[in-house]
């Protein structure tokens, strides 16, 4: 860690904050993993038989009994290990006497012991009122599903996500999205409600539980506001699959990804494919896949390198298609050192997914051996819980982030879902637009409208989803006269949030430096997608050249085809880590007064998303490959298609099955009628029923195909089989679970009327009961009275109005 500047070595955000890890499997340990890295002490407490993911490898790796796989190596950096038998009273009280004196528990149920009746989170809430208890499980505790299975697969069926914005072709089944990225996103998800909470507990609050569904982190993330869309434009945001055209293509000496995300980008791609020709067909921007195979002809023609070097001269969004054995040796990762060597066993990890400056998140230490620790924690006596003085953020019980003003500099996902976020948590959230540039999303649905719609940049779905409880604020910054005035806005605020390209903010006199010169105390989160340094820092950055260069895409798509970028990760992903990283430089201003810079680049938080790949091949040399929907947990899994109609009148609806576990496969065949071909007694093996993969596949295709997917669904859940049916993304708002757990809240908006729109993932018991406190923002709406607050008189405010900086319809 660097020195605060003082002279003293700075504190990490976390320090004196005691955690139990409770957790099994990825998302607790990833929750864990990011307190940790924050500087929390984390206890691991698990059985003498250990936490299931010590022997998870996704290549098949072999895993000693005396050692512990490379995952959990990475996710247990920095953590304490200790053993607890549930059946020995002694053991349990220990593992009490620990829970008492912490501040916060992370729970996930897998194990005996995690699953012990005294140790679930409502027991745990019950006897012990002063803490945090943070339960993350696949459909949430308060929930009409919440004993039903599931995995990781089947909740991606439930959440929309497989269909997603249209993945796949459509003459094959859709596809998921690979590398079990749900996991991760709960994990996260995790961590950031547990700081909030702790928020609470510093102004002087108790405990709370903090109840994650995974199926509400993946309908946030593998899914763009599609119900919102739907009920604003009257119809879905896309009703047929495909692949992105340009996309993934094959150079001459691998894969590269390159896409277009604006009208200009694909104009000046058509010149650099010298498709001049292109550029006259409006019609071309909205549907190209047949121009697919000339696309892919002169990409053939040319190396990665050289693809790579003219979209970067003519702007357009391009990365290589990294995967586990590739990323690490990417240029730009070196020059960043975006991986660390794991400091127990000396294999490439992603280093942490965001950086705050100082330097003050802690660097990773050894992971624990098993019970590594316990003897050191019998000797210790009770910890009384950390008693903080009240936050200048915690504000009231309901809205932890009360009091926080937020300059919000943000266009497109990432950037805006980080400031909605803030903003459902009570902070008060200054949108920047201006009438020349207005949020891209904005016209998200003028595609689907019809030409004679008025106020168009109004009635888009996205927008309104990602951008409730905000002030909008139009101010043109290429002039002098607008950056003046918004600099007189920024000494009102507490945090800047931003997520253009470096340059930009540089070209503007904005940068970290120029911000805390007007505002010395400031939090500044910058959203870059490759970060602030390195080759590619000033490269045009969406969704789908994060997930290309970070790994995402490689593990998404048929293994005969070449990879498919998901399309609907790597931009959540980015917000979601941003605000947690920035929830942690707040910390870190409440304990020292100082200003931090949150470098939030989207890539660091893909590559964690992506560690698998990258901890598997650095330590087993094993390149971990695309399987389309089957998975290295689960045999047989996979999509089948049923006997019912889409809303087109297709047969193009599905189910998703998954069988983890030998007695659920007797289950499973309990319920097919015991076929003889399920009953060969090799089948009891896991590994004999992924070998014979294809043949279960014809069995259940064919079973499924004379049947609904409501009727499948009954029948494999009864049985305790892990099933879902393949939702159209829009119709997430009819399951039974996001009804009961009121993930969806209406809202009316000024315009289009009343919408439903999606929530945080998470239920804090002491509330808010509602998040959603006005609708997003007109264009320009709250421009006077913003400015005017900062100090700008009225004939300021008429200048800027006469010379175009600010107004209420886009510029024509």
């Amino acid at each position: 860690m660097t020195s605060s500047g003082n002279g003293d070595e700075p504190h990490a955000p976390l320090e004196g904050y005691q955690i139990i890890d409770l957790s099994s499997g990825v998302a607790g340990a990833y929750c864990t993993k990011i307190l940790a890295d924050g500087g929390a002490e984390v206890i691991k407490l698990e059985p003498p038989e250990g936490d299931p993911l010590r022997s998870r490898s996704a290549s098949g790796a072999v895993i000693a009994p005396d050692d512990d796989g490379a995952l959990f190596d990475f996710l247990a950096c920095s953590k304490h290990g200790v053993v607890i038998e549930p059946d020995r009273p002694d053991d349990l009280e220990f593992a009490v006497r620990l829970i008492a004196g912490a501040d916060a528990v992370v729970w996930s149920g897998g194990t005996r012991l995690a699953d012990h009746r005294a140790l679930n989170p409502r027991a745990l809430r019950r006897s012990q009122p002063h803490l945090t208890v943070t339960s993350i499980t696949a459909f949430g505790l308060d929930s009409p599903w919440s004993d039903r299975p599931a995995t990781e697969f089947t909740l991606q069926a439930w959440s929309g996500g497989i269909i997603g914005l249209g993945r796949g072709w459509a003459d094959r089944a859709p596809i998921s999205v690979g590398g079990q990225p749900g996991e991760w996103l709960a994990g996260i998800y995790g961590a950031l409600g547990t700081m909030v909470s702790r928020l609470r507990a510093g102004g002087g609050a108790p405990g709370e539980l903090v109840d994650v569904s995974m199926l509400e982190a993946m309908a946030s993330c593998m899914t763009y506001h599609p119900v919102t869309f739907f009920d604003m434009a009257a119809q879905p945001f896309r009703t047929e699959r495909a692949v992105l055209t340009p996309g993934v293509h094959a150079a001459k000496d691998g894969l590269v990804g390159v896409g277009v995300g604006t009208g200009q980008q694909w104009l000046d791609f058509c010149a650099m494919v010298d498709h001049p020709e292109w550029m006259d067909d409006p019609s071309l921007f909205v549907e190209r896949r047949h121009l697919a195979s000339d696309i892919d002809e002169w990409m053939g023609q040319r190396t990665v390198d050289e693809i790579l070097e003219l979209a970067s001269l003519f702007r357009i969004p391009h990365a290589p298609v990294g995967n586990g054995a590739s990323v690490p040796h990417t240029s730009h990762f070196e020059q960043r050192r975006s991986l660390v060597t794991n400091p127990r066993d000396g294999f490439a990890q992603p280093d942490q997914p965001f950086r705050l400056h100082p330097a003050v998140l802690r660097q990773p230490q050894a992971a624990p051996r098993l019970g590594e620790h316990t003897e050191r924690y019998r000797g210790c006596h009770r910890r009384q819980p950390e008693r903080r003085e009240p936050t200048t953020v915690a504000g009231s019980v309901q809205l932890p982030l009360s009091g926080l003003r937020v300059l919000d500099m943000t266009a497109f996902w990432a950037g805006p879902l980080c400031t909605h976020v803030l903003g459902l948590l009570g902070a008060e959230i200054i949108h920047v637009e201006s009438v020349s540039r207005p949020d891209h999303t904005r016209l998200a649905a003028a595609r689907v409208l019809p030409d004679n719609t008025t106020q168009v940049w109004e009635r888009s779905g996205i927008f309104s989803g990602l951008n409730s409880n905000k002030k909008s604020l139009t101010l043109d910054l290429r002039a002098e006269q607008g950056r003046e005035a918004l600099k007189r806005l920024l000494s009102t605020c507490d945090v800047v949030v931003e997520n253009y390209t470096p340059r930009v903010l540089d070209q503007l006199g904005l940068d970290y430096d120029a911000v805390r010169a007007i505002q010395p105390d400031i939090v500044m989160v910058r959203m870059p997608g490759f970060g602030l340094d390195g080759p590619w820092r000033d490269n045009a950055a969406f969704a789908f050249v994060i997930e290309d260069a970070s790994g995402l895409t490689w593990r998404t798509g048929f293994p005969d085809e070449k990879p498919i970028s998901p399309y609907c990760l790597a931009d959540p992903n980015a917000g979601i880590h941003a605000v947690t990283g920035l929830l942690m430089g707040l910390e870190h201003r409440r304990r020292t007064g100082e200003s931090v810079l949150v470098e939030a680049a989207m890539v660091d938080a893909a590559l964690n998303v992506a560690a698998e790949q990258i901890v598997e091949y650095s330590s087993y040399g094993v390149v971990l490959e695309r399987s389309g929907n089957r998975g290295p947990f689960a045999a047989p899994q996979n999509l089948y298609r049923t006997d019912d109609l889409d809303e087109q009148g297709r047969r193009d609806c599905w189910v998703a099955i998954a069988v983890v576990t030998d007695d659920q496969w007797i289950a499973l065949r309990t319920v097919l009628g015991e076929p003889d071909w399920a009953m060969d007694a090799t089948l009891l093996d896991a590994s004999e029923r992924c070998a014979a993969h294809d043949t279960i596949d014809e069995h259940l295709a064919e079973w499924c195909r004379n049947q609904s997917a409501d009727r499948i669904v009954e029948r494999l859940w009864s049985a305790g089989v892990p099933v879902g049916k393949v939702l159209q993304p829009h119709h997430q708002a009819d399951l039974a679970p996001l009804q009961h757990r009121g993930f969806f809240e209406t809202v009316e908006h000024p315009v289009t009327g009343w919408a439903r729109h999606a929530t945080l993932p998470i239920r804090f018991s002491r509330g808010p009961r509602r998040q959603i406190r006005s609708p997003a923002p007109l264009l320009g709406e709250h421009t006077r009275e913003v400015l005017a607050a900062a100090g700008l008189s009225e004939q300021e405010l008429d200048d800027l109005a006469a010379a175009g900086l600010t107004g209420t319809e886009p510029a024509r």
